[in-house]
């Protein structure tokens, strides 16, 4: 039989199946299906596409001349609204599935949509190393320019998809961030179009208070059109120590130490039981050994944290040399490990050699595929969590998510907190070494609620001064919400901006309790 037309029935007896079962049904039990047969292929086109699109805008060097006209007609739009009373409050018109925050953001139906359509590198400066972004240029367009002449950002936040929107208006965390703080922390300048349609330009200096104000704002101040990022010289490798750690005081003693040690350029550990971890240390080299270097990046490989765990199991420690962009990007092809819920056999060697180049599925069809009722199953039976505590309360945060979720693996990662005044800063005036602890994965405990569950590690996060990543599901009331980040400026400068009218405060933008 010719091989088309066996392909050929093969899918029509597919979709046969289909429609006998019903697409909710092979959507929710049968998910791998789909997102092989359909969003795979679809992620590739749309990674191509967007690939191309940007390296042919840079190298005709037409970016800046199409921003300056994309800017103009944002002010355009925002004054058109002033203009017929104002009478909601105004959002991004980006559609809500295209984020990589698992949040449905249903106030898009109600508010002023205002186009943005600004996903470019606009200028790489060497002599006062920074480079100038739109805010939907996405990590992995960033890390394919700036390894390539030799530079990179000293914070790169591992996917692919997040963009610098999403982490200055929200936040953004790397194996960098004990020496360099979050992403907020290498901005040097924002450019935003506020309420009245004006264009403003804060930095340090000028405009600190908005400067300081806009991280963790979530579009609520204004809308961002540019930010001046930090760069620095890059090394074509990382040599990684992998460090198998046996005991939670051992686990939390050990990780500590090598935080707070500014000679290690990237540090992160992956915990796979309440006493087991793998930590890893890694620093950028000229040259690689031979005989250890690892393409961890290639799409027949491994994905990276069942890699590391072969550590564990051997009860090995262990030495490799992995390119810088790979590196980078060591958790996307599986998601962190998220993707072994959608496609199960996704790490089996024969799927990564035929078909691991496709992977991993774009987030943002993802969710614009999942339907109703899998997005019920997500929120009342899967957590997606990133909670920012001090690192020396390490201990008793593993051991309360341990009660409360008992969610492996964890991811963690340091990072340095220094003093400041906009939403998220130390209790004291001085800097101090936090951990975001990562759950992503379906919990173990038995009586584990999406909401009651939640509000209980929120509050632990609450007592010890942390935070809560802003993407996620947030269950906290108004007050608790302001118990737990600072709101003084952002609410004077509310009031100066003539925010108020114009966007919706971020408590109402992000939080479950408050969401309409």
């Amino acid at each position: 039989m010719d091989p088309l037309l066996y392909l050929g029935g093969l899918l029509v007896l597919f979709l046969l199946w289909v429609k006998v079962k019903g697409v909710d049904y092979v959507i929710v039990h049968q998910r791998w299906i789909f997102v092989c047969l359909f969003l795979l292929p679809l992620s590739v086109v749309f990674d191509v596409y967007y690939y191309v699109r940007a390296w042919l805008i840079f190298k005709m060097c037409s970016a800046p001349k199409l921003h300056d006209q994309r800017v103009r007609d944002i002010q355009r739009q925002v004054r058109e609204w002033r203009k017929e009373g104002g009478k909601t409050h105004m959002c991004t018109g980006r559609p809500g599935w295209l984020t990589v925050s698992l949040r449905v953001g249903k106030y898009k139906k109600t508010h002023k949509n205002i186009m943005i359509n600004m996903m470019d590198i606009l200028e790489v400066d060497t002599k006062r190393q920074v480079v100038r972004v739109e805010p939907l240029a996405n990590m992995g367009q960033v890390t394919a320019l700036l390894t390539s002449i030799g530079w990179t950002l000293p914070v790169l936040p591992e996917l692919d998809d997040l963009t610098v929107g999403g982490l200055v208006m929200g936040t953004g965390i790397e194996s960098s961030s004990h020496v360099y703080g979050l992403f907020q922390h290498i901005c040097v300048a924002y450019e935003l179009v506020l309420a009245d349609g004006s264009l403003v330009r804060c930095t340090e200096e000028e405009n600190s208070d908005l400067f300081h104000a806009v991280p963790w704002s979530c579009g609520t101040l204004g809308f961002l059109v540019a930010a001046e990022i930090k760069i620095v010289p890059a090394k074509p490798w990382v040599k990684l120590h992998y460090e198998p750690v046996r005991g939670l005081e051992n686990i939390c003693k050990r990780f500590t130490e090598v935080s707070q040690n500014k000679n290690n350029t990237f540090v992160e550990g992956i915990q796979y039981s309440l006493d087991t971890a793998v930590i890893m240390t890694g620093t950028m080299s000229d040259h690689a050994e031979p005989d250890k270097i690892n393409r961890i990046g290639l799409h027949f490989k491994p994905w990276f944290f069942k890699h590391v765990e072969g550590y564990l199991k051997r009860d090995t420690t262990g030495d490799e040399y992995i390119p810088l962009r790979q590196y980078y990007h060591r958790h996307t092809r599986s998601i962190f490990w998220e993707l072994q819920d959608i496609i199960p056999f996704g790490n089996n060697p024969v799927f990564r050699w035929l078909f691991g180049w496709m992977v991993p599925p774009k987030i943002s069809l993802l969710k614009l595929t999942q339907g109703e009722t899998i997005r019920r199953l997500y929120e009342q039976h899967h957590v997606v969590q990133d909670l920012l505590v001090p690192m020396k309360h390490l201990q008793a945060a593993i051991t309360r998510f341990h009660q409360d979720i008992n969610v492996y693996p964890l991811w963690l990662c340091p990072f340095l907190l220094p003093p400041g005044r906009g939403m998220v800063h130390p209790k004291s005036e001085e800097e101090e070494l936090y951990v975001d602890i990562g759950a992503y994965g379906e919990p173990r405990v038995k009586h584990f609620e999406a909401k009651a569950s939640t509000r209980q590690l929120e509050k632990f996060v609450r007592d010890v001064h942390g935070f809560q990543m802003l993407y996620a599901d947030v269950y906290m009331d108004r007050e608790e919400f302001w118990e737990m980040f600072d709101g003084q400026l952002y609410h004077r400068l509310r009031d100066e901006l003539g925010c108020k009218e114009a966007f919706p405060e971020v408590y109402n933008k992000i939080c479950k309790s408050a969401r309409h």
